[in-house]
């Protein structure tokens, strides 16, 4: 008799080529997404070894971060940005590689429109050079970012080595408060266990929480395991899983479809399984969360105070050291700090879900004066649906613009920049210092956080709007 295995062992074993004691394993590789950044050395480090790409149609490419987010018609400007996506263009062509570039209707951010085109699939093992790549273990998958070298040896292999990280349990039970969104989630939880507490360990979410969260949603929270230092996270899938991906493009259909189910149904952690740590959070205690400092673990519930000095982890000069930066100081409320900027966007939070969340709360008031507004759609795909569902009326009535899909101001690595000083709320991933432009101030937040900012100009619980 078997012993009972958890999700990640499950995944891990199927793609298990070969053990090596004391070392890494190596595993096969079912999906490798590409885009503009990391991929021209690894393919000229291709073409010095005289090596080709193994398997062309598991790799995928789209262009995405350092994309223009306006006039996508006209030629990029930035001489470094064209190059790159010029040589992602010519790479994909040389190798027979599936290419999305600007311009193409599936083009989008990367860890988008691989789940909405349905490249993403239950209990696969997926890579990107990219470390935002834990976003597909929504599916059930074993998904992490990798580096150059690395994108270079999937490419030619369709194998990786990696050690085999540890596992963790994160259990969220109850039912969430109004105004509480699968960021709040995210956010909470890395506040509570740290930027660095689940460093190791790749994260299987659980509980009720979870279960009743839609796909977008779950997307969200394994996004942002990697801000928690976790190799990634996944979720079990389920009916909303299967529910999301049928019928999609890349999907596969009718009887190819009826083979894969009974595998997927399986993939869930045995009873009796053990994890290295579990943990578990009550849902009743999370509120709309939002970050004073410069990592995503230093966050507090938006009607909080910013905390002491001495009731936090690490050492009180780096803590002031972040406050300063922020232009904060212990003690401070959250609410009211002025806004300049609001980034609604990202792999994190740049669907369709997140624009209906933003909308339901600007709808019928204006966006304040004082503040700057980058709206910017994950692809084409929720572009159109955003137009399609009248949310783009709404939004433009409201004194707002919608931008065309990229990155854009979550890693300032094309022209959407945050001014040094500014303070922007943002609903990307990162708060680092300089993350989205030097000098910038950032406040990571969900949707609904960020709408309610957008339209008072400060800081503002956006429970009150609802």
């Amino acid at each position: 008799m078997s012993l009972p295995k958890t999700l990640f062992d499950k995944v891990w074993d199927a793609h298990l080529i070969r053990h090596i004691d004391d070392g890494p394993d190596v595993l096969f590789i079912d999906r490798h997404f590409i885009h503009e950044v990391t991929s021209p050395v690894a393919f000229l480090g291709l073409e010095g070894r005289g090596a080709s790409v193994l398997f062309p149609n598991r790799t995928f490419a789209t262009a995405d971060h350092n994309t223009p987010t306006l006039n996508q018609h006209l030629p990029v400007a930035d001489p470094l940005s064209a190059n790159q996506l010029a040589a992602l263009e010519r790479n994909a062509a040389q190798y027979g590689i599936s290419h999305w570039g600007l311009g193409h209707e599936k083009n989008g951010i990367v860890h988008v429109v691989g789940p909405e085109n349905g490249i993403t699939l239950p209990g696969m093992t997926i890579v990107c050079g990219d470390s935002h790549t834990s976003t597909h273990g929504a599916f059930g998958t074993i998904a992490f970012g990798i580096g150059t070298s690395e994108v270079e040896m999937v490419l030619a292999t369709q194998c990786i080595m990696q050690p085999k990280p540890k596992k963790m349990r994160i259990s969220v039970n109850g039912t969430l408060g109004k105004g509480v969104l699968p960021k709040d989630v995210a956010l909470y939880i890395i506040s509570q266990i740290s930027a660095s507490g689940a460093t190791g360990y790749f994260v299987e979410y659980a509980g009720d929480v979870f279960e009743t969260m839609s796909m977008e949603g779950r997307m969200t929270v394994c996004n942002m395991s990697i801000e928690m230092g976790a190799r990634g996270g996944m979720i079990a899938p389920d009916v909303k899983t299967l529910s999301y991906l049928k019928g999609r493009d890349l999907s596969p259909k009718d009887e190819a479809w009826d083979k894969l189910v009974p595998y997927w149904e399986s993939l869930k952690t045995d009873a009796g399984a053990t994890f290295d740590v579990d943990l578990t959070f009550n849902a009743a205690n999370i509120e709309p969360q939002i970050t004073y400092g410069t990592n995503p673990g230093m966050g507090t519930g938006v009607t909080q105070h910013i905390p002491l000095a001495r009731n936090t982890e690490g050492g009180a000069a780096s803590y002031q050291k972040s406050l300063q930066y922020m232009g904060f100081a212990e003690n401070e409320s959250m609410l009211g700090k002025p806004i300049d900027f609001i980034f609604l966007g990202s792999c994190t939070n740049g669907r369709i879900e997140d624009f209906r969340a933003f909308a339901s709360i600007v709808k019928g008031r204006q966006k304040a004066a004082n503040v700057t507004a980058w709206l910017v759609p994950g692809s084409h795909v929720v572009e159109k649906q955003i137009h399609e569902e009248g949310i783009y009326d709404l939004l433009t009535e409201a004194g707002f613009e919608l931008r065309q899909p990229g990155c854009s101001a979550c890693l300032a690595m094309n022209e959407d920049k945050i001014p040094a000083g500014k303070y922007a709320v943002s609903t990307s991933n990162r708060n680092f210092e300089g993350r989205q432009g030097p000098g910038a101030r950032t406040l990571l937040a969900s949707p609904l956080v960020a709408a309610a900012a957008a339209v008072t100009g400060e800081v503002t619980d956006p429970r009150q709007f609802l």
